[in-house]
């Protein structure tokens, strides 16, 4: 009986140290970065305790961790059942937003708002709401651009941060993986590469990275290939091994004559315990940017840049400053030129890490959110382009992938723009001595666009007919020229004149217009009434009108360069003859005047006041009668041989 008893007293106490053994046990996984472990340990305690507070926050806290936090929810909620803090309210918000329940995330942070009165802490409730307000906001920056997961080059884990080089796609996998990573769950993380042509990829011949040799029991990814395809660098980290680095470091390896160098430590990590990842470098590869939690950024994880030294090392680490770096994580640089492409879960987004383009406008900088056609409720990340900015890669945890971050291809399929040709018939007429217009055939109408650039020509048929193809909504000049006749310029719009694209159905439309264009004979001492020149009684100015009419003449002058004119000017009979003969001349001379300020050589033009002496109408009676006599004529004098 006695020994019965002993044995019960044992087994109880075992089953004490054990039940006691279980946080502790799992408290050291959590601390130890093992937070899947953890979340397993942990989940035992809640199966026969769900309301352990301790558990509940390491579930909660490990999730988080181990970028999970849409699966903490129940557990922060848990949490708050026994006690509200800021804490737990604002990691409720983040789950929330990040399973794109923005509705509730914004309820979540005012109430996380009732328990602080820390201004930094209120501070990022609001920052976390107004992200939220703005979600609405964002439009897709290429409205046609299209993704898709490139199923036959992922695998059932993790496959993320493509990049091309030289033709091949390199990219980071947790195929093949010999151990798990005990923060995750899931394999660690190689080097891959395979052949590409742009965003085709051969799937069929995936290859460990052959550059230098992946290690086992770590996690190596995020490479960066320099633009001459002579230095990589990559991040490595979370090994197994408590004699190896405590952190993810950048990593570098130099080609030297027959192959890469052994990757070595960056001075630019300046601290083994300081998180670095993600590096890319500049389009020229003078520059490197990278991720990091260095000490004296913005909040989590900030972007830096650092300079190529002569050494060739890079250093002189600099912040990219408040306008890139939030309170939350910037990470996956993309230098494109004038814009820098980047992944961020504290600027406006959808959820998680949302991809975002910073560029200047107007002087000044913006950041733009890359939309829902780009971006998801997951973290959307490492963007990279094969043909910019038309097609290339980035990687997606979104729902419907094949594993659990996956490779993406976009491509721009912007609709081919409806074609609209333009056909314009052109006749070319002469003018008759009775006033009508005939055909004037072989008439050379050479055609010029808004920037002077000829752009066709052609002769009239005997029919005087011609065509012309013109481009729509655009600016024309046509010159039609026939020895013996005065050349003539005219302006021709199409603007208007088509449909508008989305007004089309057929994929090609043709429209065909119609226009006219009359010569006059060019002939010596033959004079031409100018209609509608007009002065004021008794004066020789220039009125608007007149001036209006003018321009016509000066048209005529600058299309025929070879002429030089006389410009008459009539009165009627009403004055002496002194008298108007003298008005007369001032009023011609105040036209010739006119004219030279328009750019017309004075050597051109001769004024010339005839008074009464040519009447029209002998003995007119009635004003109109006058008034055909009161006239402004001009008559070709010389033609210059050409």
């Amino acid at each position: 009986m006695m020994k019965n008893c002993f044995l019960c007293f044992i087994f109880m106490a075992l089953l004490t140290v054990g039940c006691t053994s279980l946080p502790q046990k799992g408290k050291s996984q959590f601390s130890a970065g093992e937070y899947q472990t953890a979340i397993g340990t942990f989940s035992k305690i809640l199966a026969d305790n769900p309301d352990d507070a301790d558990a509940n926050y390491y579930v909660a806290e490990s999730y988080r961790l181990s970028n999970r936090i849409e699966k903490a929810l129940p557990y922060y909620d848990k949490l708050l059942e026994e006690e509200g803090s800021f804490e737990n309210y604002f990691k409720k918000a983040k789950s929330l937003h990040d399973q794109g329940d923005y509705e509730a995330a914004a309820e979540a942070y005012r109430q996380a708002k009732e328990f602080t009165n820390s201004d930094s802490l209120l501070a990022l409730a609001d920052l976390g709401a107004e992200n939220i307000s703005k979600i609405k906001e964002i439009t897709d920056y290429w409205p046609y651009h299209e993704l898709q997961n490139y199923e036959l080059l992922n695998s059932s884990g993790i496959d993320y941060a493509p990049i091309v080089s030289e033709n091949f796609l390199y990219f980071t996998s947790s195929r093949r993986a010999s151990g798990a990573y005990p923060a995750t769950g899931q394999g660690y993380t190689k080097l891959f590469r395979a052949r590409a042509d742009g965003i085709k990829v051969d799937v069929q011949n995936v290859q460990a990275l052959p550059e230098f040799r992946n290690e086992e029991g770590l996690n190596q990814g995020a490479i960066a290939i320099s633009p001459d395809g002579n230095t990589i660098i990559y991040a490595r980290g979370n090994s197994t091994s408590k004699n190896d680095l405590p952190d993810v470091s950048l990593f570098i390896s130099y080609f030297r004559g027959t192959g890469f160098t052994d990757p070595i430590w960056m001075p630019v990590n300046e601290e083994e315990s300081y998180w670095n990842s993600t590096p890319a470098f500049s389009t020229d590869g003078s520059v490197l940017y990278f991720a990091s939690n260095r000490p004296g950024g913005y909040g989590g994880i900030d972007l830096y840049k650092a300079t190529k030294l002569a050494n060739g090392d890079f250093g002189n680490a600099e912040n990219l400053g408040p306008q890139i770096n939030t309170p939350g994580n910037e990470m996956f640089p993309r230098p494109m030129g004038d814009q820098f492409f980047f992944a961020s879960d504290g600027h406006p987004g959808f959820g998680k890490l949302d991809l975002f383009v910073a560029e200047t406008k107007d002087g000044k900088k913006t950041i733009t959110n890359l939309g829902k056609n780009i971006n998801s409720v997951g973290d959307d990340f490492g963007i990279f382009f094969t043909d910019f900015p038309k097609e290339g890669f980035l990687t997606s945890n979104r729902d419907g992938g094949v594993g659990d971050d996956d490779i993406y291809y976009f491509q721009d399929n912007t609709p081919k723009p409806k074609v609209v040709n333009v056909f314009l018939n052109v006749t070319t007429l002469q003018k008759t001595p009775e006033g009508t217009e005939t055909t004037l055939p072989s008439t050379r109408v050479a055609l010029y666009d808004s920037t002077k650039k000829a752009t066709g020509g052609d002769f009239s048929n005997q029919q005087g007919k011609l065509r012309f193809r013109l481009e729509p909504n655009a600016e024309f000049t046509m010159i039609a020229s026939k020895n013996g006749y005065f050349t003539k310029s005219i302006p021709y719009s199409t603007v208007g004149k088509t449909p508008k694209q989305e007004e089309l159905i057929q994929d090609v439309t043709n429209i065909t217009l119609d226009t006219t264009i009359v010569l006059d004979k060019l002939e010596l001492e033959k004079s031409i009434v100018l209609e509608n020149i007009y002065y004021d009684l008794d004066k020789a100015d220039i009125r608007p009108d007149a001036a209006v009419e003018l321009d016509k003449l000066v048209k005529i002058l600058m299309d025929n360069p070879e002429i030089k004119i006389e410009l008459s000017s009539h009165t009627d009979a009403r004055s002496s003859d002194e008298y108007n003969k003298d008005l007369s001349q001032r009023r011609a001379e105040s036209a010739v005047n006119y004219i030279v300020s328009q750019g017309i050589s004075r050597d051109r033009l001769v004024a010339k006041g005839y008074g009464e002496e040519q009447l029209i109408i002998e003995n007119a009676q009635t004003e109109e009668e006058h008034q055909t006599n009161r006239r402004t004529e001009f008559k070709v004098i010389e033609i210059e041989e050409k």
